[in-house]
């Protein structure tokens, strides 16, 4: 992995100034093209010499920003998992009952989603398999918690019904959100607020007692 750190030539096939003439990247767009070849060929199927390909650079130009696949894949899934940690920060600021904090969970969840399609997609593809996979899988069911916390005080509140055991619900809940990566593209005929709205009206529509 430390190999070639140190060419001047390598940096710059990154950067820019290669004298082959290769278009730039920096630490954004290189985990972009990472995250979209992650998600079409798997993760373990990608590697750093199809990425320097994809690229058009080498592989220690790649080291000279990151410092492997791992972390690629740690940097890719913490942008999806920090989207919807702000939105657990938010709650405390949601005017209104255990119910509208979970609804507004709900649609927040669909327009990090949306804004975060790719790497949202990646994040609920890990399995588990590397310690950075571990990591977020913990993270997932921390926030899995945080949602069937809600339903169950939703549920205490007289506004949800309660013949659903609130784990479940909160599993189905985002169960739904979950699915729209398999068919919601950008630029389609829908956008992220009347997504939101869409999931919001399904969901609660069947959940609320009134």
């Amino acid at each position: 992995m430390a190999e070639g750190r140190g060419r001047q030539g390598d940096r710059t096939a990154v950067s820019g100034r290669s004298r082959r003439g290769r278009p730039g990247h920096d630490r954004e767009s290189l985990l972009r093209i990472a995250v979209g070849l992650f998600n079409e060929r798997g993760f373990d199927g990608t590697s750093m010499d199809d990425l320097a390909r994809e690229l058009g650079v080498t592989k220690a130009a790649i080291y000279h920003h990151v410092s492997g696949k791992q972390e690629l894949l740690r940097l890719a899934v913490d942008r999806a998992l920090d989207g919807l940690f702000a939105l657990v920060d938010e709650l405390d600021t949601v005017p209104g009952r255990a119910v509208d904090r979970l609804e507004h969970l709900v649609r927040g969840s669909v327009t990090v989603l949306v804004d975060r399609l790719p790497y949202v997609t990646l994040l609920l593809r890990v399995r588990g398999n590397t310690p950075v996979e571990r990591d977020a899988l913990e993270r997932r069911r921390e926030f899995d918690r945080i949602v069937a916390g809600l339903v169950a005080e939703a549920v205490a509140d007289g506004d949800l019904r309660g013949d659903v055991d609130p784990a479940t619900t909160a599993r189905l809940l985002f169960g739904m959100v979950n699915s729209l990566i398999e068919w919601y593209r950008p630029h389609g005929h829908i956008g992220g607020p009347d997504l939101a709205d869409a999931v919001a009206t399904v969901a609660f529509d069947g959940l609320r007692t009134t």
